[in-house]
């Protein structure tokens, strides 16, 4: 691969794994809700993996190309972080840091699901992977195109997972001992999910109920 593209893929997929977003405010909620935060940004990698097989069959540049998928896909979307974030502000009040949680397998499971839902059912990602990644390959490069393009997707993989476990470790570090600020930072995760979700849905709804009026 050439090695200034990647240098520079690099820069920007730290910039957008560092920039507070739903991913952050999954993992925080999450990481407050349960023993380990590991599910939490296993599964939102995981989306993200999904994104990168998409990319590299090139599934992605055929769904980006289908506005009507792609407004059903953001619809989903949409519905999901709503779902989420209500869930996230009906538990708002009682949450806290505990070392000691309890949590089963089945909670792990359904963490790492609801991890994997939120980053790999958001059509904003699905663009990125198709808008963003094809700048930085090289048809130049003595590694075929589709493995460029898979290489740079698990590299943006294991950049957000880096990022996202920081995020994780430095929640914990200062909200342990401060049930307060747990709840203030899992209200505004709540908040913030809800918003997107609103975002998303706004931005599918209004063009029809303009046509409509």
């Amino acid at each position: 691969m050439n090695p200034q593209l990647f240098l520079a893929f690099l820069v920007v997929a730290a910039a957008l794994a560092c920039t507070p977003g739903v991913d952050w405010a999954y993992t925080i909620a999450a990481g407050l809700r349960q023993r380990s935060f590991v599910p939490a940004v296993a599964g939102l990698c995981g989306g993200y993996v999904l994104h990168t097989v998409l990319l590299v069959a090139g599934l992605a540049a055929v769904l980006a190309g289908m506005p009507g998928v792609l407004g059903w896909i953001t619809l989903a979307g949409a519905g999901y972080l709503l779902w989420l974030g209500v869930g996230t502000l009906r538990s708002w009040r009682g949450a806290t840091f505990s070392a000691d949680a309890a949590v089963g397998p089945v909670t792990q499971l359904r963490t790492f699901l609801q991890g994997m839902g939120t980053s790999g059912i958001n059509p904003k990602g699905l663009l990125f992977y198709v808008a963003l990644i094809p700048q930085f390959v090289s048809a130049d490069a003595s590694l075929p195109v589709p493995l460029q393009s898979g290489l740079l997707g698990i590299t943006f993989v294991a950049v957000a997972g880096l990022v996202y476990t920081v995020v994780a470790l430095l929640s914990r570090r200062l909200l342990q001992g401060r049930p307060g600020a747990a709840q203030a930072v899992t209200l505004a995760s709540g908040i913030i999910m809800v918003a997107l979700g609103a975002v998303l849905l706004g931005e599918q709804l209004l063009p029809f109920l303009a046509i409509r009026s």
